[in-house]
């Protein structure tokens, strides 16, 4: 999955910031979580990163970006154990979309009450050989977000000049740096990122229980019909997002006739997209935002 280049105007605070804030601040909550004024700076004014997520098409990259996760064997364990796709499909999604949403659009409050909720989640998740708490696993969690999310922006509104996307990146990290990922470990610049997500989709290795996310994922028969209705183009564009190596390890196959149905559909949905209100291209931010929110007001 290479990276295009968009053209977008960069507006606003230098974010280099977010990716080198310093940690001699800290707070502890009553979790006994960690979370320094230092990090609820960095994610107070995130700009750039807002024109990407805000769009309706990532969700389009769902799938694969879960299935990217679950190639890093540690995380498949976790969400293999501890996730339930076949009868919950949409929690997963859920949880992801409303992470991402208050980091980007939440106040300082509700990024530190949702902070904590995902540390609270993650305590439990470990095992063998993995736990939900390792920041490598969270940085390739926060790699994967950024990877779908800029190549299905760009494939919709064309390349980013080169300083915004390098803006758009650094703003990225805040997906990692809230996850318990050390501030150095985002790498510093776009050509270090894809040399580590080269590397990754050379070395992950598919596994059994990535191999059962996927098929709960994408062959889903116990979910409701209106989900069961969509998953042939589910599997279709997940299929043809993925890389060629992680396809092939989870046995799904790229034809002729399905590449050529995904490019039709990528081309039409290219031309249309862009056209619709921003009202509903922003439709699912604000679902999920205003979901969050009930549920912060209910656990109060």
């Amino acid at each position: 999955m290479a990276e295009p280049k968009p053209e977008v105007i960069v507006e606003g605070n230098d974010t280099a910031e977010i990716a080198q804030f310093g940690t001699e601040e800290k707070n502890e909550n009553s979790d006994g979580d960690v979370i320094g004024p230092k990090l609820l700076d960095a994610l107070e004014q995130p700009e750039q990163i807002r024109r990407i997520v805000r769009e309706a098409i990532l969700l389009a990259g769902g799938a694969t970006a879960i299935l990217l996760q679950v190639a890093e064997p540690g995380v498949a364990k976790g969400v293999d154990e501890y996730s339930n796709f076949a009868y919950r499909p949409m929690d997963r999604l859920r949880t992801t979309m409303t992470y991402v949403y208050c980091m980007a659009f939440g106040t300082r409050d509700e990024k530190k009450a949702v902070i904590e909720m995902v540390h609270r989640a993650h305590a439990p998740v470990n095992g063998p050989g993995y736990s939900a708490d390792d920041p490598e696993l969270q940085l390739w969690v926060a790699a994967t977000l950024y990877a779908v999310g800029i190549d299905l922006y760009q494939r919709m509104f064309g390349d980013i000049d080169d300083a915004a996307a390098e803006a758009i990146y650094r703003e990225y990290a805040i997906l990692a740096i809230s996850l318990r990922v050390k501030p150095g470990m985002w790498p510093p610049s776009r050509k270090a990122f894809w040399e580590y997500w080269d590397n990754k989709i050379a070395t992950t290795e598919i596994t059994d229980h990535a191999q059962n996310v996927a098929k709960s994922l994408l062959f889903n028969k116990l979910a409701p019909l209106h989900i069961r209705a969509v998953l042939p183009l589910v599997r279709l564009t997940t299929t043809e997002m993925l890389p060629p190596r992680i396809r092939e390890a989870y046995g799904l196959k790229s034809t002729k006739t399905r590449r050529g149905a995904y490019r039709f559909a990528m081309g039409f949905t290219k031309v249309t997209y862009p056209c619709l209100p921003k009202v509903i291209r922003t439709y699912p931010m604000r679902y999920y935002l205003k979901d969050m929110r009930k549920r912060l007001r209910d656990m109060a």
